[in-house]
């Protein structure tokens, strides 16, 4: 595949471009949704034995969402500043353990985002958390036993994703592997 031409379609909150692209002799004209880079974790709080979520409102299902913490990478921002900043914006925590866990695509098809997935351990909540007021952010702290994380069903992928590897990462730990 070659992109033969880009176009910026639209320039708001998000971007979108026209681009025209050129693989196996044929040449055809795709929209492409630049979402930029994401950050998300899976908190433990290691003094709670709890996992810490968050709980609001999303404009993409128009409908409330028990998640993971998540949000955007700042220009300019690695990846593991970003999440560490997330973490203290949305739940209120300063990280003491950070794990990079995967790296994906949201939606390959015609989004730029990658998101950066992290395990994250946490003991001591200093702040409230919440999000910022000037971003409209009205976030919700969940904290969530092991076997309630393991129930929560959700159609958010970076955390089902971060199920996924708590199921993983447990079976291993039974089995005596590292």
């Amino acid at each position: 595949m070659k992109i033969k031409n880009r176009e910026k379609a639209y320039d708001g909150y998000f971007k979108i471009y026209k681009l025209t692209v050129e693989q196996h002799g044929h040449t055809f004209v795709r929209e492409q949704f630049d979402r930029g880079d994401a950050v998300a974790a899976l908190v433990f709080d290691t003094e709670q034995g709890k996992y810490i979520l968050t709980r609001q409102q999303r404009i993409g299902p128009e409908s409330e969402l028990v998640e993971v913490v998540a949000g955007m990478v700042d220009e300019g921002e690695e990846p593991e500043t970003s999440i560490k900043r997330e973490i203290e914006e949305e739940i209120g925590y300063h990280v003491n353990h950070l794990e990079h866990l995967h790296t994906f695509y949201s939606s390959p098809g015609g989004c730029t985002e990658r998101v950066f997935l992290y395990y994250a351990e946490v003991s001591e909540q200093h702040a409230d958390g919440g999000g910022k007021k000037d971003e409209h952010e009205h976030i919700e702290v969940v904290a969530l036993t092991p076997q309630e994380l393991d129930k929560l069903v959700t159609p958010d992928a970076k955390t089902i994703i971060a199920q996924q590897w708590v199921r993983l990462h447990r079976k291993k730990k039974s089995e005596g592997i590292h």
